[in-house]
Order: structure tokens, then sequence, then C-alpha cells
């Protein structure tokens, strides 16, 4: 066990995973240091809660001091970098350059949950909504949990829950313990119980889940994505069933009804369990909608737990509710534990979250990219908001994904009344010849839809009079009209 390390640094570290991996070392008392290409809200947090963050290239002198004098060196820093982050980046080639321990987020989050009661939600979407709760109804229970989520808990204030015994102590960066560490950064023997649950978001791209070992494991969805990585849907589909395959001995395995996987790999050793909002081993029944508000009876193999109340009447909800409830109750949840959690849930930034509720006008702000998300979503608005005009404004996100799914984006954009579309969002990518946001746009079947540039929405929204329901959908960085659109309607 190497004691030494004292400093982490984060390449991309305003990312929402990388922040909370970030926020994580930050309170167990390491130097935490990173690099972001961009200022957001999110890294002016992080730089609150004393976090050194710079937006500019800085080799070598970023490894030398951070806000709190430590030094970096190779012997007691390790850094931590997603895939997302090319590997001719001048920082990244410094660090590898000079012998200094590199690890993948996942390769991290992938020790936690070997030496921890991991809980590791997978799926193409409804992981973060799903993950989020699962945390809420553990955190809130006799059982108590730590949680490592894709957005942020509005609950919580915080994409990061610390539990009352997990604690980190790396070495050189193969091995984490659970134990106990403090600010002198001495961890417990290796070996140690595992005493602890640990919420962990799965992501799929770059495979990033097989670095994980979960204990107890939940797969909402398959659907085909990120195919610039796998190449074909087959090889996509096979990836969830290798994550499923990765779960302990004695474990639990939950998988959605719908989803078609072959899982015998992971069935001989674990619990394996279905779940769906009408079907399943745990699934919901007498689902009632009514003044805002939705309730349901959930169905487990043992009993059924009645009038269970969804803090975020979302119908899409219903189904995510199931998964993480199920996740729960496998783990020692009681079921008033449940009843009680779940009326409190408070949902997450970005995902279905109502910015402006009057009489008059309803906006909505949702972070679904995928074909299928964007079907749910306008599926569970028209539904609570029936009869009534939805505007949609989407910004695309990646070039890839805009070729590779644009007749389906097509066919879940021409759900809405009316459909503003924005120009493609690169995050990661180079432009691919011949795919901007018009290969969406001509499969769009609805005659009230228009092209637009994100520096003009505002302008054609004040030119609007008839604006009903508005949503924005998209993880690109839509996210900054939120704030200017929520001050122009309520003006």
């Amino acid at each position: 066990m190497n004691n030494n390390i004292t400093t982490y640094y984060f390449l991309g570290i305003g990312g929402i995973g990388m922040s909370a991996l970030a926020r994580y070392f930050n309170a167990k008392g390491f130097c935490v240091m990173g690099y972001d290409r961009t200022c957001t809200p999110l890294t002016l947090e992080l730089e609150c809660e004393g976090i050194d963050i710079h937006y500019s290239p800085q080799v070598p002198s970023v490894c030398c001091r951070d806000a709190m004098h430590c030094v970096s060196t190779p012997e007691n820093t390790i850094v931590v970098y997603t895939p997302a982050v090319p590997e001719d980046f001048e920082e990244f080639q410094y660090f590898k350059n000079n012998g200094f321990t590199m690890l993948k987020r996942a390769q991290v989050l992938g020790e936690i949950t070997r030496n921890s009661k991991g809980i590791c939600i997978a799926g193409t979407h409804g992981k973060t909504t799903t993950s989020t709760m699962t945390a809420h109804l553990l955190y809130q229970s006799e059982i108590g949990c730590s949680a490592f989520l894709g957005g942020v808990s509005k609950n919580y204030d915080t994409n990061l829950l610390v539990g009352a015994h997990l604690c980190v102590r790396p070495d050189t960066g193969t091995n984490i313990d659970n134990g106990c560490a403090h600010a002198d950064n001495k961890g417990a023997h290796a070996g140690a119980p595992l005493r602890e649950y640990v919420v962990i978001e799965a992501d799929e791209y770059d495979r990033s889940f097989h670095q994980l070992t979960p204990y107890m494991a939940l797969i909402t969805t398959a659907d085909a994505d990120h195919l610039d990585i796998y190449g074909t849907k087959e090889e996509f589909r096979k990836s969830f069933e290798k994550f499923a395959s990765l779960v302990k001995e004695n474990g639990f395995l939950v998988v959605n009804e719908k989803v078609d996987l072959d899982c015998r790999d992971a069935m001989h050793c674990v619990s394996t369990y279905t779940y769906g909002m009408n079907r399943g081993d745990f699934h919901a029944e007498n689902i009632t909608i009514a003044n805002g508000e939705i309730t349901f009876d959930f169905v487990t193999p043992q009993e059924t737990i009645k009038n269970i109340q969804l803090g975020v009447p979302v119908l899409i909800n219903v189904e995510n509710a199931v998964g993480a409830m199920a996740l729960a109750y496998l783990a020692g949840v009681k079921p008033e534990e449940l009843r009680n959690a779940m009326a409190t849930f408070k949902g997450i930034k970005r995902r279905f979250d109502i910015q402006v509720k009057t009489g008059k006008i309803v906006y909505i702000d949702d972070y679904a990219h995928h074909p299928e998300e964007l079907k749910a979503s306008i599926s569970s608005i028209k539904a609570l908001y029936p009869n009534r005009k939805v505007c949609g404004i989407f910004q695309p996100h990646l070039y890839s994904r805009t070729r590779d799914f644009a007749q389906e984006f097509g066919a879940s954009l021409s759900l809405l009344d009316e459909l503003i579309l924005l120009d493609i969002y690169a995050a990661r990518e180079l432009p691919i010849e011949g795919i901007t946001s018009d290969v969406i746009f001509e499969n769009v079947t609805i005659e009230n839809k228009m092209r637009a540039k994100k520096e003009d929405v505002l302008d054609i929204l004040k030119r609007k009079n008839d604006i009903d329901v508005l949503v924005t959908f998209g993880a690109g960085n839509i996210d900054q009209l939120v704030k200017p659109i929520t001050n122009l309607i309520c003006q």
C-alpha cells in the first residue's frame, strides 16, 4: 500500500461524472485540482468548494502547485481523465510523458465497486433518473448509501452523496480500499468488509461500465447509441450482456422486461429479476393520474406496497421509480421508507425540469438527446398537458448520432405541435461531411417547423404570442438558454 498519494488532478473536471469524483476526494481531504476548457456554473461551484481549476492549458506549471499549496509530483498525484480528452492534448501528453499515474474515471469508480456494495444502473436512457431515485431511497432509509450521480439531484443540490462509511484510500492507482479515510489520509487495511452501498450511474460510452463490478446491477434500456464506438447495434447489445455478467457472485441483476438481452452468463450465480411499468417481477398496478399527481401500487415478488406517490408526477417516471424501488427493496429498505422517500423525491436538474408553470404557460427543460428519450418525454408531456400546444426547441448532440438516427429523430420530433431545430452541438467530435441538422429536419412531418441558430432563439420567442407549453431538449449547451427563456417568459 502506497500512502503517498495526496493529490488528484482531473482533466475535464467540469464534466458531471468527473466533478462528482473531484468533490469526493476533496471532501476526503485530498488536494484536488484540474482543467476544463469552459467555465460553467458547475466549475464555479467546485472552485467555491476549494478546488483549483484553470481553463487554459498550463504545462508544466500546473503540476507544481494548487490553491492549497500542495506540491504535485508523479509520486503523490493521480491524474483522472475521461475518453473525451484527446490524447494529443498538451496536458495529457505532459502527464503521460512524465511518469504520472493516469486513470480513466471509470477505473476509479471500478475500484470503488470492487471494495463496496456497488449498485450500478446502466441504460441508454433513464439511468440518471433511476440512479438518483435509488440513491434518494437508500439515503433516506436506515440502510444509507453514497452515490456518484450523472445529474444534479434537486433534493441535495449536488451530484455526490457521501455516506457514513464509504471512504477511499488510493495506492498507485490500482487499488482503493473500503475503510475510514481521515484528514491524515490513513486508510483501512486491505480486505475490509463491504459495508456500504454505493450508487453509481454506469456509463456505456467507450465501454466504461465494463470497469465496474456491481453487487447490484439494473439495466433500464439497451437501445442502440454510440455507434461511433460500437460500430453495430449488435455490438452495442453485447456490451450490456457483458456488463450483466460482471455482477458479483450472490449479487442481484434487475433488467427491464422490455430489454432483449442474453444474461445467461450472469444468471448462474446471481439473483435475477425483471421490472417494468405494467409487467415484470417488480411492476406498478392501479396507476392513477389526477390533479397533477401520480399514484400507484408497487408490486414485488413478496408483497404489494400500496399508494406510492411520485414526487415528480411524470408518467415516464413510474417505470424509473419501479426500477429504483426494486433495488432499494432488495437492499432492505422498508416499505414505509420507500413510500415516504418516493413522495419527497424532487427530481434532477435538466430531467423533465419544470422551470415555469402558470395558468397560461408551462416551460420545461429536458436533457433528452436520443430519439427514444425524445419520444418518451414528448409523450409524457402530451399526457400531462392534454389538448395543449407543445413547442419543442431541440439541439442535436453529436454529428455521429445525428447521422445514425436521423429518421428516428424525425419521427420522435414529429410528435410535437411545433419544432424549432438548432444546429448540431459537436461536443467531442469533428464535423462529418454532409451531416447537419437538415438531415433531421427533412424527416420531421409536422408543418409547423423551422431551423434556427441558438443565438436567435430569444428573438424568435419574443415575437411569439402563442406560447403554451414550451420545452428545450438536448445534451449540449442549450442549457445556457434556460435562464434567459425563463426570464423572458416571466416578464
